[in-house]
């Protein structure tokens, strides 16, 4: 549950929102010591059928709102080291269901932040029908997948398997450079993601990204740093993003800070908080790049039989500029080039940790720790 604020928001207004944000249920199961079942429940259709209040924010028809997730946000069926000693201590995996393509970094969901990154819809590939083939040897694991490129247009939505399945793919290289520390690479082909049929644009994706989970004196920390470039209509747009996070907790205490330099399409609205849906290439206006820099802080208030209850805070400052040409005028619609945004809530978690979403099988081993909501809090 939260409180946000964001002054001005478009329109130039300022506005304040009280929501019930993230409600989950993950479900892990195993079976004959190789099957894994992962699921997630995600009940943000029902809490927020109109989008979360999130500056910068834009994908699946929102803008300056974090859109809400379908309802089944993630359910996998993996197989693991499928060929066993054979293949000596190489590790085989195959997986298929409803979740993130093997491309870029952890989902915001697991990371330490109540807002999400602008970048959201850059750095991650989620919510698709998949099939993924891992291995792993030694340091190493690669993944590659195949997934339709339509994405979700409403939380019910299911996706388009008939006529969209395996039209795009991805492919992910990790590696462990030290204990805690990892680096990744990773590439996709993204066919027609905003229109639904396939006649829209084409995406091609990089993404490289460096994450770190560990003690710093004892005290558990977490730093990531992520570049991501997506170019679209065969290079015609291009937008850019680079963050840098990290998060240090000390006792029950723990602050954190984020950085994001993002570029995003600007396209024609049907009102403050929507764009026109199925996206089409000549609907995009211009392109902004936002500057935001969050700094936040969590108290763990109580930790007892699994329960978790943490009071937080976030607050941010988003600069606005625009790239390049087009039509869109960020001073006409926002009325100035700086946005605030504060974030006053409560997290209550219960169970296990949540897992690190979107790594399966043979590349599930790399959670070591996600750094999510309370990883490193005591308990």
């Amino acid at each position: 549950m939260a409180y946000e604020r964001a002054d001005p928001v478009p329109g130039r207004d300022p506005l304040g929102e009280v929501r019930l944000l993230q409600p989950a249920i993950h479900l892990h199961a195993g079976a004959l010591g190789r099957l894994r079942l992962t699921g997630m429940l995600n009940l943000e259709g029902l809490t927020i059928p109109r989008g979360e209040l999130a500056v910068g924010n834009w994908g699946e028809g929102f803008v300056d709102r974090r859109h809400p997730h379908t309802y089944l946000h993630e359910l996998i069926v993996s197989a693991d080291d499928l060929l066993g000693t054979r293949d000596g201590s190489a590790r085989l995996s195959l997986a298929a269901g409803k979740g993130f393509a093997p491309f870029g970094s952890d989902d915001p969901m697991v990371r330490p932040f109540l807002q999400y990154p602008v970048n959201h819809h850059l750095a991650q590939i989620l919510e698709r029908a998949v099939a993924i083939a891992a291995a792993r040897l030694g340091p190493v694991t690669a993944e590659a997948g195949l997934f339709n490129g339509d994405e979700p247009e409403r939380p019910e939505q299911w996706p388009r398997i008939g006529g969209r399945f395996g039209d795009s793919w991805s492919a992910r290289l990790t590696g462990a450079a030290a204990p805690g520390l990892s680096f990744q690479a990773s590439h996709a082909q993204v066919r027609s993601p905003e229109q639904r049929s396939g006649a829209g644009t084409d995406q091609s994706k990089w993404s490289l990204a460096g994450r770190w989970a560990g003690p710093i004196r004892r005290h558990a920390a977490y730093a990531l740093l992520e570049w991501a470039r997506t170019s679209e209509a065969e290079g015609f747009f291009v937008f850019h993003s680079f963050l840098a996070e990290g998060a240090w907790t000390t006792g029950r205490h723990r602050l954190r800070y984020r950085f994001e330099r993002t570029e995003r399409p600007e396209e024609e609205r049907l009102s403050r908080f929507r764009t026109l849906r199925p996206h089409l290439e000549n609907s995009i206006l211009g392109t902004t790049r936002w500057t935001i820099h969050t700094a936040g802080y969590e108290l763990a208030a109580m930790r007892r039989h699994g329960l978790a209850v943490s009071p937080l805070a976030e607050v941010a400052l988003a600069r606005i500029a625009r790239v390049g040409g087009g039509l869109f005028d960020v001073a006409g619609v926002y009325g100035r080039r700086h946005v605030w945004s504060l974030a006053l809530g409560v997290r209550v978690t219960a169970g296990v940790p949540m897992h690190r979403m979107g790594r399966y099988g043979a590349a599930e081993d790399w959670a070591g720790g996600a750094m999510g909501p309370h990883e490193g809090m005591p308990r």
